[in-house]
């Protein structure tokens, strides 16, 4: 008997398999912390490790001497769509959540906001160019160094961005790019998933009292559902003609080139838009309001979808740069730890945030989206989302402008 599975229908069942198998995982709690959606992450990693030689490349698999034959195959191309319109639906509902209330928040708090970005990222790339400077000696090639050390930043920050501007940057050497990028990953995912759960335990926080301080779940929702007794004209019952403005709108913007070389990119792009119509909520007598319910089911789904694209894409090329491993680790556990805590730091005695709009602002400068679906969890309110987006533009900018100036300075 033999069974084929084409390439579309091997993706889907590989889609609802890690998804399974992940949250399972991500369920598992030990000592209060837990993976959350991260799960889908690692087993997307193994997944990916498992069939790498699958990808691009159809095999047959043999079971019962030949008796059962399963014709696999996996397309990169559909891995990246998957990994692309997840980022787009987790991004899209973060801006339109936290739209209505981002604004006056950003306008409070700006510079902090700025100053937070920029000591996450400054730190990240010091802890960098130390890493450089501690393993050049042992390196054949200090550009191919410096450029398998930027991946590694990338990795630890979890920046798609940096991670694209290093592979476009002149003379760098793209392979080493993307070997510390995938192995760094892993750590840039786990640690900071980690650290907003671990930190208000460890500070016996008053998550009640902690929400107070944020801004209560009902004056989020409230803003957002105000819309609906308006009289303006709904396009859909589900908000998808606006979802869909956003991303096209969104995609566009973030092409954008400035100077040749910098641009927001998907994610910035869409963040953006969705921030604006989420703030206006119509454009003219068209209603751009979407239920929250809505957006939080967009959200989740997103991020589980971003997370096997990255997972699965990241497995199949980990063993390949299987000697980098041990040093790799190494560094994007410095990269990803060195910028978490001084940016806690700054931000608790400093800049005097409340605890979730800290770690809010954390996820935010170490551009961790699955970080902030965490803390989303942990805190119990999606005002959060405020602080995040509030940073992550910042650290955007510097983490691509820093990625560009690192590889040039070797």
């Amino acid at each position: 008997m033999s069974i084929s599975f084409g390439s579309t229908l091997f993706l889907m069942l590989s889609i609802f398999l890690i998804s399974a198998v992940g949250y399972l995982l991500g369920k598992i709690t030990i000592k209060g912390v837990s993976l959350g959606t991260a799960g889908v992450f690692i087993v997307a990693l193994v997944f990916g490790i498992i069939f790498k030689n699958y990808i691009d490349a159809p095999q047959t698999v043999n079971f019962l001497n030949n008796a059962i034959k399963f014709n696999v195959s996996l397309k990169s191309d559909a891995l990246s769509i998957v990994q692309n319109f997840g980022l787009i639906l987790f991004v899209g509902s973060v801006g339109f959540i936290a739209g209505p209330n981002f604004f006056k928040n950003l306008k409070k708090n700006f510079t902090s906001y700025c100053l937070l970005g920029i000591v996450i990222i400054l730190s990240a790339g010091i802890a960098c160019l130390v890493c450089y400077f501690i393993g050049k000696g042992s390196a054949e090639d200090g550009k191919e160094f410096m450029s398998l050390l930027v991946g590694v930043l990338a990795g630890a920050l979890t920046s798609t961005p940096a991670y694209s501007t290093a592979l476009e940057t002149e003379g760098a050497f793209t392979d080493a790019v993307s070997a510390g990028y995938a192995i760094a990953y892993i750590f840039g995912v786990l640690g900071v998933v980690i650290f907003v759960q671990i930190m208000p335990k460890l500070l016996k926080a008053n998550m009640s009292e902690e929400i107070k301080l944020l801004g209560s779940v009902a004056a989020n929702e409230t803003s957002i559902d105000m819309g609906s007794k308006k009289k303006k004209l709904d396009v859909d019952t589900y908000g998808l003609f606006a979802f869909s403005l956003a991303a096209i709108l969104g995609m566009a913007v973030g092409s954008i080139k400035i100077a040749g070389t910098f641009s927001l990119g998907t994610t910035g792009g869409v963040l953006l838009i969705a921030l604006i119509l989420g703030h206006f909520g119509c454009i003219g007598p068209i209603s751009l309001k979407i239920n929250v319910s809505t957006l939080k089911v967009f959200r989740e789904l997103g991020l589980a979808l971003f997370l096997i694209g990255a997972g699965v894409s990241g497995g199949a090329k980990f063993m390949q740069y299987a000697s980098y491993i041990p040093s790799c680790l190494l560094y994007g556990i410095i990269m990803t730890i060195v910028p978490l805590i001084l940016g806690f730091v700054f931000a608790k005695y400093v800049l005097k945030f409340s605890l979730l709009n800290n770690l809010g602002s954390i996820t935010g400068g170490m551009t961790s989206t699955p970080a902030l679906g965490t803390l989303i969890g942990v805190s119990g309110t999606d005002d959060v989302a405020s602080a995040y987006a509030a940073t992550y533009p910042i650290a955007l900018v510097a983490v691509v402008l820093v990625a560009q100036g690192l590889i040039l300075l070797a």
